[in-house]
This record gives C-alpha cells, sequence and structure tokens, in this order.
C-alpha cells in the first residue's frame, strides 16, 4: 500500500466518522426534544413510569454532556483531516467505551427510579445499537466488534449486580448481552465490507490518477480522458476542427552549433510556452514532431467558435515567443499554419498500440499552409475557410492571392495574419 493510497483511505475514513459522529448528534437532540415535548404535553405518563422521581436535570446530564463530548470528537476527527493524520488508536476505543457507556448511565438512572425489572425492560436496553449499527462507519471490524463487547459488558453487569429488585437469571441475561455482541461482530463484519469497498474505489481512482498523470505527459490530459472513457474502442467520427500546425523555422540548422541538452533545454522552455496557451484557449496538443506540435480545436471534444480560440491562441503564442526570445540568447521563430474543415478523429494503430489523431485533407492543407510561411517569410497563415469564418474579427488579415500549394492541383487562397 503506497504512503497516498493509505493517506487517501485514512482520509476517507475519518470523512466516515464525522457522518458517524453527526448521526450520533442528530439522534441524540432528536431523542432530547422528543423527551421534552412529552414532559411538557403528558408529564403525568413520564411521572408515572418514573415513579415521581422524574427531573428535567436528567436530560442535562447524561444528553448535553453527551453532544458536547461529540462536537469535542468531531472538532479532533476534521483537525485529523486537516492535518492529513490518522487518530491514535487509544483515542478510538477511549471515544468507544466512553460513548457506549453513555446508555448505561441512562439505565442506572432508570434502575435507581423504575426498579430494575421495569427499567430493563424499557428503551434504555434497545439503545445500544443504535451505536453498534453507526459503528460499521467506522469501517474497523475490531471497533465494531469492541462497541458491541462494552454494549453486551455493561448490560449484562448492570442486570445481575446493580440494585437488583430479584434474584438474577444470569442465563436469561447472558443470552441477552451475547446477542449484543454478536451484533457488534456483525457490524465489525459490515464495516470490513464496507472498507474494501473503499479501498477498491480509491485503488481504481488512483490508477485511475496515475494513468492520467502520466498518460497525460505524452499526449493532452482530454485525449487521455477520452481514451479512458471509450477504453479499447476503435470507433472514429467525423467532426469539425481547426488543425494547428507550429514549427520553429530553421531550428535544425541553429541546432547544430548547440550541444543536445541546449537544443533539449530550449525547446522544452518554448514548448512549455506555446502549450500553455494551447491550453488556456481550449485547444489540445494532439502530437509532437520534432522541432514543432499539431494542436487542435474542436477534438476529441466539440469547442464552439472553434476558428475563433484557434486564432486567438496563435495571435498570443507570436507575442509569448517574442517575449521569450528577450530572455534567452537563442531566439526561435515560429511558422503557423491554420486550417478548418472535416476531419476523421478517433484511435489508430496496431491492436497492441494505438493513438488518437486526426487523419483528412484538412490536416494536410493546415500542413501545406504552415509550409508556406518560409516561402513568404511569414509568421502565421490562415486559409480562405478560417479567413471566413472569423469575418470581421479578422480585419487585418493581409490576402496573399491564390497560391500554389504542394499536393495540390489548384492554387489555393492563402492569408497572412500576425
Amino acid at each position: 500500500m503506497s504512503d497516498d493510497f493509505r493517506r487517501t483511505l485514512t482520509r476517507e475514513i475519518l470523512k466516515t466518522e464525522l457522518i458517524r459522529i453527526k448521526a450520533l448528534i442528530v439522534t441524540t437532540s432528536g431523542l432530547t426534544a422528543v423527551l421534552w415535548a412529552f414532559y411538557i404535553i403528558a408529564p403525568e405518563q413520564l411521572n408515572k413510569l418514573w415513579h415521581g422521581n422524574l427531573k428535567v436535570e436528567y436530560l442535562y446530564i447524561i444528553l448535553v454532556p453527551f453532544i458536547l463530548f461529540e462536537l469535542f470528537v468531531h472538532a479532533m476527527v476534521k483537525r485529523q483531516i486537516k492535518l492529513d493524520a490518522d487518530l491514535p488508536v487509544f483515542r478510538r476505543y477511549a471515544s468507544v467505551f466512553i460513548e457506549t457507556s453513555i446508555p448505561t448511565i441512562a439505565l442506572a438512572l432508570h434502575i435507581n427510579n423504575m426498579g430494575s425489572v421495569q427499567a430493563l425492560g424499557y428503551v434504555v436496553p434497545l439503545s445500544y445499537f443504535i451505536f453498534i449499527i453507526l459503528s460499521t462507519l467506522r469501517l474497523d471490524f475490531w471497533l465494531s466488534t469492541f462497541t458491541g463487547f462494552v454494549a453486551g459488558a455493561e448490560l449484562l453487569v448492570m442486570a445481575i449486580f446493580y440494585h437488583p429488585d430479584a434474584p438474577p437469571d444470569v442465563g436469561y441475561h447472558a443470552i441477552r448481552s451475547l446477542i449484543i455482541f454478536i451484533c457488534g461482530i456483525l457490524a465489525g463484519a459490515v464495516g470490513v465490507q464496507l472498507r474494501r469497498q473503499f479501498e477498491k474505489s480509491i485503488a481504481a481512482a488512483t490508477a485511475r490518477d496515475r494513468v492520467t498523470n502520466l498518460f497525460g505527459q505524452h499526449v493532452s490530459p482530454q485525449v487521455v480522458e477520452r481514451l479512458l472513457a471509450e477504453g479499447t474502442s476503435t470507433a472514429s467520427d467525423t467532426r469539425r476542427v481547426a488543425v494547428m500546425f507550429i514549427d520553429f523555422r530553421s531550428f535544425t540548422a541553429a541546432a547544430r552549433v548547440h550541444s543536445p541538452q541546449e537544443v533539449v533545454d530550449r525547446l522544452d522552455g518554448a514548448f512549455a510556452v506555446l502549450v500553455e496557451i494551447v491550453d488556456r484557449h481550449g485547444g489540445i496538443v494532439n502530437k509532437f514532431m520534432g522541432d514543432g506540435f499539431l494542436a487542435l480545436f474542436g477534438a476529441p471534444f466539440e469547442t464552439p467558435d472553434a476558428t475563433q480560440h484557434a486564432v486567438a491562441a496563435a495571435r498570443e503564442m507570436l507575442v509569448a515567443m517574442t517575449r521569450d526570445n528577450e530572455r534567452n540568447s537563442w531566439p526561435l521563430r515560429i511558422g503557423i499554419g491554420l486550417h478548418f474543415g472535416d476531419v476523421v478523429a478517433g484511435s489508430v494503430g496496431s491492436p497492441r498500440r494505438k493513438e488518437y489523431t486526426v487523419i483528412g485533407d484538412t490536416v494536410n492543407f493546415a500542413s501545406r499552409l504552415e509550409s508556406l510561411n518560409k516561402e513568404f517569410n511569414s509568421q502565421f497563415l490562415i486559409s480562405a475557410v478560417v479567413r471566413e469564418a472569423l469575418g470581421d474579427a479578422c480585419a487585418d488579415a493581409v490576402p496573399l492571392g491564390e497560391v500554389p500549394v504542394k499536393g495540390y492541383d489548384q492554387p489555393m487562397a492563402v492569408w497572412r495574419l500576425g
């Protein structure tokens, strides 16, 4: 069990402990309200049960201190959660003993005023089951078993030795206490099953986070989420996507005069700046290709106004690279090509290894656009489709006319931005 897993499990168990404490406080407060109501509405009935000895102070002697104790435990548990630490074992068992002894104190008052036979047949012995049932939320077999043991043992002691009205029937009371103890064991067994479910859920979530964090360093986190959701599905879909190619111009030639480590460090620093901008504008980096990368806006998840987001990201990239170059002795110049259209998006590859990618003429043309930056000595070229989609938001676009594009029979309209 890793430290992260153990801390997460402990935190979740402490959260269930908070639920248990709140349930006890609510239950106790409800019982207090009911007793007050009966005391106000039908005091003669209660006095008859208590043989005229009912005193309001009894509520304060038992219930109010118990609620204050639970509030203290609640604050202590919240503190441990904040400190990311577990409760000491001694405190857990001490809390069980104190809590489970509250019905015993109430039973002693009942015996003093009702007599042992009537008190033992009244509601107080049944209140032990409240503590036993809620002990399952501790998710600890031995704590629940200890709760059943304390409840059964204290009830047995009270029945046999505390002001008996008649010679006690030891067998009768022992069997009843044994049933209470067995209920504690069963509650512990249920708690163990709940704990195992917690462990499985946390293990699954931890594994998912580990995969997302690791895989997300190689492809976009959005792609990771989609692949995790789809599993091994190979289904592809057609969607309209803004495809952007980014490349560092003349990088290969400049890399020859730098060490391999310098090349990697410079690329990593520049990529960090550009990828953060893509992410912030709702795009994803689909793949890195040497000294450039392919970014998508609108896949794997649909993005409203994908072209607007893509153009805004590209403009910000140009400004960001200018600032980045001011801080570096190795200035880099980027070229960006952006096209918008239909692509086939999905997982492609062999049964053993696949990658999420986009395929289609839109991708090819975006790549050709980026290559044209070298010919026009520009940094950001868009297609006519992108220009049309932007409308007035792209008033500074400069038309370059119908340009021959490698791989296309007819010249294509190209626009320059930036």
